[in-house]
C-alpha cells in the first residue's frame, strides 16, 4: 500500500503528473460542485443527487457517473499516511477542495495523517496562468515544493465555508467573509467565495455576474461558442469554468 495519496483536481492535472518524479497513489477529483445541487452532509444521498443532475446536465449515465467519479473515492479509507489537495484558486477548484476535506473530515482521524494543500494563484513567467493543467512535470515539483500542511483550525475554517455556500444566503456568506479574521493555510478561498457572492448578487434585469458578462460578451458581436469561452475566460478566470459549465449558462440564456 502507498503510504501517500495525491487529490487532483482533473483529468488536465494529471498529464503533467505523471510526467513528475512524485510518489503515491493519485485519484482524481471529477466533480464539479461549484454547478448544481448540494446538501451540507456527503453521504450516499448526496452522491444520487449528484448523480442524477450531472446525468442530466452533460448527458452521462447514472452508471458512468459513480465509475469514474464516485467509486473512485474509495481510497480515501485506505491508510494513507499523507494526503496531498491539488487545487487551484479559482471557484471551481476552491468548492471542489471544500467538498473533498469535507469527505477527509468524515472519513480520516486528522491527527494520524500529514495532509497538505497545493493551490498556486500564479506561475514565474505564465502572466496568464489559469491552473496547473497548463503545467508540465517539472513545474508541478516546483509548485509541490511550496505546499502547505492543513492544521485543525483550516478543516473548521473549510466547514464553515462549506456549510454557508451550500446555504447559498449572500448577505450572509458576505458577512462571513468581511467579518473572518484569518484564512489560515486556505489563502485562495477568500477571493473565490467573493467570487460566488457576485455569482448570487442578481442585477436589476434579473441576470448575476456570469449571466451578464455573458450578454455582454455577445453584445460585443462575439457569436459562435469557442470565442465566447475565450473572452469569458479573458476576463473571469476566478470562476474556473470549463466550456461545458459555460454551456449551462448560455443554454439557459439562449445564447
Amino acid at each position: 500500500m502507498e503510504k501517500t495519496l495525491h487529490i487532483l483536481n482533473g483529468d488536465a492535472t494529471l498529464h503533467g503528473f505523471n510526467d513528475t518524479g512524485l510518489d503515491g497513489e493519485v485519484i482524481v477529483w471529477r466533480e464539479v460542485l461549484s454547478e448544481g445541487p448540494l446538501c451540507k452532509g456527503i453521504d450516499s444521498e448526496f452522491w444520487k443527487m449528484r448523480a442524477k443532475w450531472v446525468s442530466d446536465t452533460f448527458k452521462i449515465t447514472p452508471e458512468d457517473y459513480f465509475k469514474h467519479t464516485v467509486d473512485k473515492l474509495d481510497k480515501f479509507n485506505c491508510p494513507h499516511e499523507e494526503i496531498n489537495l491539488w487545487f487551484e484558486f479559482d471557484l471551481h477548484c476552491q468548492v471542489n477542495m471544500l467538498g473533498a476535506m469535507q469527505l477527509i473530515e468524515q472519513q480520516v482521524d486528522l491527527s494520524e495523517k500529514a495532509i497538505y494543500l497545493i493551490s498556486p494563484n500564479s506561475f514565474p513567467g505564465m502572466p496568464d496562468f489559469r491552473g496547473m493543467g497548463q503545467l508540465n512535470g517539472e513545474q508541478l515539483e516546483y509548485v509541490f515544493d511550496d505546499r502547505v500542511r492543513l492544521t485543525e483550525y483550516d478543516f473548521r475554517l473549510a466547514e464553515e465555508a462549506w456549510a454557508l455556500y451550500v446555504k447559498g444566503d449572500v448577505a450572509e456568506l458576505q458577512n462571513w467573509i468581511d467579518t473572518n479574521p484569518f484564512w489560515g493555510s486556505l489563502h485562495n478561498l477568500k477571493p473565490a467565495m467573493q467570487a460566488h457572492v457576485q455569482r448570487l448578487t442578481v442585477n436589476a434585469e434579473g441576470y448575476n455576474h456570469i449571466e451578464q458578462r455573458l450578454i455582454d460578451i455577445q453584445k460585443l458581436g462575439i457569436k459562435n461558442r469557442p470565442a465566447i469561452y475565450e473572452a469569458f475566460w479573458s476576463t473571469e478566470k476566478i470562476y474556473g469554468m470549463g466550456d461545458r459549465e459555460l454551456d449551462i449558462y448560455l443554454d439557459r440564456l439562449g445564447l
